[in-house]
């Protein structure tokens, strides 16, 4: 089952265990652990609480377009959207907090006030693509989990719901298709049938191991328990 599959208020109920999630984490740093680098090239865990707090507040951007007719897009530019990441680094440890809590509070009041007819209204996101207000359910699911593990403090793929697994699973492969990257990989999860990215081609590469080990190599996040592939780098997904 993928998220799309989900009735709507199980997709908000994901994104919400996510926050909680990403939450949980982010309340066991102490201030000065807030400094320390992400995995993230040029990113401390400053600049990653800033990008999900701001993650949320460009979706609250979103939510307003669908409600109202008003094109609100999620980012003025991409340089105004590092600028502000940038930015909110810099921000006190108590600020930076109080920015997450406050922006995460705004989106979940968004998505409980959303007119039922404005989920299904076009908005755009920062990657240019057309998609219906009730996608921002996933765009969040996918930002808080991910970044979750990202914070480098015991988040593991292993946590993720496996709904979340399996859809960013179809996001990834998705997008390497499209783009025509991997195809000459094949993906072998335990307990599935193998998976390869371009059918057409020899698979010449295998990566395998359970659902949580492959997703995280796949989104580029390490190759923690995978059991063959290790050595292999995964084709860039955004």
């Amino acid at each position: 089952m993928g998220f799309d599959d989900l009735d709507l208020p199980e997709r908000l109920l994901v994104a919400r265990r996510g926050t909680a999630y990403f939450s949980q984490r982010l309340a066991e740093l102490t201030d000065p652990d807030l400094d320390a680098p992400t995995a993230l090239p040029g990113w401390t865990r400053r600049h990653l609480v800033a990008h999900v707090g701001y993650n949320a507040a460009a979706l609250c951007r979103l939510l307003d377009w669908a409600a109202t007719g008003v094109e609100t897009p999620m980012y003025a530019s991409p340089e105004q959207r590092a600028q502000e990441i940038a930015e909110g680094a810099t921000l006190g440890a108590a600020a930076l907090r109080n920015l997450f809590a406050h922006t995460v509070a705004r989106l979940d009041e968004k998505w409980r006030h959303l007119p039922g007819t404005a989920w299904q209204a076009s908005v755009r996101t920062a990657q240019g693509r057309t998609v219906p207000a009730a996608e921002t359910a996933w765009m969040r699911t996918r930002e808080v989990w991910i970044h979750a593990v990202d914070l480098g403090n015991g988040g593991r793929f292993g946590d993720f719901p496996p709904v979340v697994l399996d859809s960013l699973l179809t996001d990834i492969v998705g997008m390497w298709r499209r783009k025509k990257l991997g195809a000459h990989l094949v993906l072998e999860i335990e307990g599935r049938a193998p998976l390869p990215i371009a059918a057409d081609a020899e698979a010449a590469h295998k990566v395998a191991g359970p659902l949580p080990a492959v997703v995280r190599w796949a989104a580029g996040r390490g190759s923690v328990a995978l059991t063959e592939g290790a050595d292999l780098a995964p084709p860039p997904w955004l």
